[in-house]
């Protein structure tokens, strides 16, 4: 077995598992949000109980749409909040943060414990090692009162890395570049394993935007191992990373992918940096190191979007705040932000948005019509100085902007 079907046992209660079998397995964590969680309570209360399997293991979070931009969102927060109170499970509000960073930060489970989440990225917490499987909201129901799920084992494609990331290459554009060879549904209902000498170049905060894309490619589990092989595998992919580039995925797919040197003569409207995928700390120091040396091209607006409070905090405590905003950005709440495509930065068909977001499809941050690019936080610093997608080494290659 693989390591990820040896966590699959163990959480079944079996000594050994396969590929396509169907298994149950107890779960370690339940979490929702505010778009998914209230389709999720009222299939809970079509169960006929009157409790969660374990109050200490059911979190919801309003993070989508806080503040709420229409009177539909802020009753399905008073629905959350509602569900909260009366069976005694852990909310989050008032702008604490998204999802994934606040699991990430308040409820970290260990490696191969079992995380089922009512959200397609989810799988973001395989950056540390867990098994973290997306669901819907019948299935979300279903786990808060079992504490249990039912799955079939999926098969598992081992990224086996080798080498070191060159200058400017994050997990970003590894990720990027992963989605173009496999493309939006290459890995349908599969795992995919991050393994070899290469992981040990690649942080935490990287390790969590890989997974967090996982989805992207389909994949029902992204998660990283370690240094060694994963074991029994359907199929083993290599990834030499001195071989990525800094690139960018381009209207209107994740898997539409180009360099970013190739993209110099796009100009934009709107840089977003934040999300799940790219609202970490290490993402707004990565805007910092550029916005303290210039400010924002007079024709782009610029949204920093903390991935939770202690994200912003931490940024506050550091005079990053203050650098940003200096420099012509704006920084809003924590929270999803323009992601979900409900409030805060939308596009219309005017707009060219580059964003450190997860997806680009037609329609997903605004007007179907709306060119959004894809890009790591330090390319998005960089295009927001420049007015063009720019190379991360561009500025400081050129002596730069100033727009004083």
């Amino acid at each position: 077995m693989n390591f990820i079907e040896k966590y699959l046992a163990e959480a079944a209660g079996l000594t050994c598992v396969a590929a396509g079998q169907d298994i149950r397995c107890h779960v370690d964590l339940v979490a929702a949000h505010d778009v998914t969680g209230p389709m999720a309570i009222q299939q809970f209360e079509q169960i006929g109980i009157d409790h969660v399997f374990d109050p200490q293991k059911v979190v919801m979070v309003i993070d989508h749409i806080f503040p709420a931009a229409t009177v539909q969102a802020k009753t399905m927060h008073w629905i959350i909040k509602d569900f909260a109170r009366q069976y005694g499970i852990t909310l989050y509000d008032k702008g604490q943060g998204v999802i994934h960073q606040v699991l990430a930060e308040n409820h970290r489970l260990a490696p191969g414990k079992i995380l089922v989440g009512a959200d397609s990225h989810t799988c973001t917490a395989g950056g540390y090692g867990v098994i973290a499987i997306p669901v819907g909201s019948t299935e979300l129901a279903a786990a808060m009162a079992t504490g249990t799920i039912d799955l079939e084992v999926p098969e598992v494609i081992e990224v086996y890395m080798t080498g070191t990331p060159g200058p400017y290459v994050s997990g970003k554009d590894i990720v990027l570049t992963l989605i173009k060879q496999f493309g939006v549904d290459g890995l349908t209902d599969k795992a995919v394993v991050f393994t070899g000498p290469g992981v040990l170049a690649i942080g935490q905060d990287d390790r969590l935007t890989i997974c967090n894309m996982g989805i992207e490619m389909g994949a029902m589990i992204a998660c990283f191992g370690d240094e060694t092989a994963a074991g029994d595998v359907a199929r083993t992919v290599p990834l030499a990373l001195e071989s990525v580039a800094v690139v960018a995925a381009c209207p209107h797919s994740p898997a539409n992918v180009r360099p970013v040197a190739d993209l110099a003569d796009v100009a934009v409207t709107q840089v977003v940096i934040g999300s799940c995928t790219n609202g970490r700390l290490s993402d707004m120091e990565q805007a910092v190191q550029v916005l303290k040396h210039h400010r924002v091209h007079p024709d782009v607006t610029m949204l920093i979007v903390p991935a939770s409070k202690k994200v912003l905090a931490a940024m506050e405590e550091a005079g990053w705040c203050k650098i940003l905003r200096d420099a012509g950005a704006v920084i809003t709440n924590p929270g999803c932000g323009p992601c979900f495509g409900a409030h805060q930065g939308l596009g219309t068909e005017r707009d060219v948005i580059l964003s450190t977001t997860n997806r680009n499809f037609p329609g997903r941050m605004g007007h179907r019509n709306a060119q959004v690019y894809l890009a790591s936080a330090a390319t998005a610093a960089a295009t927001a100085v420049s007015g063009r997608i720019t190379e991360p080494d561009s500025l400081a290659q050129e002596g730069g902007a100033s727009y004083e």
